[in-house]
């Protein structure tokens, strides 16, 4: 599957089969996460797999709101995925964030690989979903996190138990702008 037909067919899954998710396979989707480009290539970003079903049910049980579906699939896909950062790294020369979008820049660079990573996982006929809904601090303390580390975002991994379709998308006249913010004509 090429790059383009990853993107376009990857929908957020959140029912999963409990077949196993090899470890080389893992390593692919691993690979492609790394590969992500990063600030000055600070690379900040950790990934924590768990498999273990009694701390996936206690990351489950860090989620902000009690019916969210991709909360409830972390108990239920085989892998899960905790994308970390390591903090003040990206966006920082000197001890100091370099611009004024504050010093969340790791924000950024763990997004970048977290969408490496789903990619991936589609071209290998693997389901993943992003997930944020949850107390970043709770899972951080789960996952037995450092300090100067906080926990980003997780997706379970494993092999989909739905074919999700896909959501309305906006039109690219209603998102695309020419020379100036409003400025719909070339």
């Amino acid at each position: 599957m090429d790059v383009l037909e990853a993107i376009n067919k990857r929908k957020s899954v959140r029912a999963y089969k409990s077949t196993p998710v090899d470890d080389s396979t893992l390593m692919t989707v691993l690979e492609a996460a790394r590969q992500a480009p990063s600030w000055s290539n600070t690379q900040c970003w950790r990934f924590v797999i768990v498999r273990d079903e009694k701390t996936r049910a206690e990351l489950a049980g860090t989620a902000v709101w009690a019916n969210n579906r991709g909360i409830e699939s972390v108990k239920k896909a085989p892998v899960l995925i905790v994308a970390c950062a390591e903090l003040d790294k990206a966006g920082f020369r000197e001890g100091k964030p370099v611009t004024n979008k504050g010093a969340n820049w790791y924000m950024f660079d763990v997004a970048l690989a977290m969408q490496n990573m789903v990619l991936a996982a589609q071209s290998l006929g693997l389901g993943t979903v992003y997930l944020g809904a949850f107390d970043a601090e709770k899972a951080g303390s789960i996952l037995g996190l450092p300090e100067g580390y906080g926990v980003v975002a997780m997706t379970p991994l494993g092999y989909p138990d739905e074919r999700p379709a896909g959501r309305p998308r906006k039109e690219l006249a209603e998102i695309v702008f020419y020379e100036k913010f409003g400025r719909k004509n070339k």
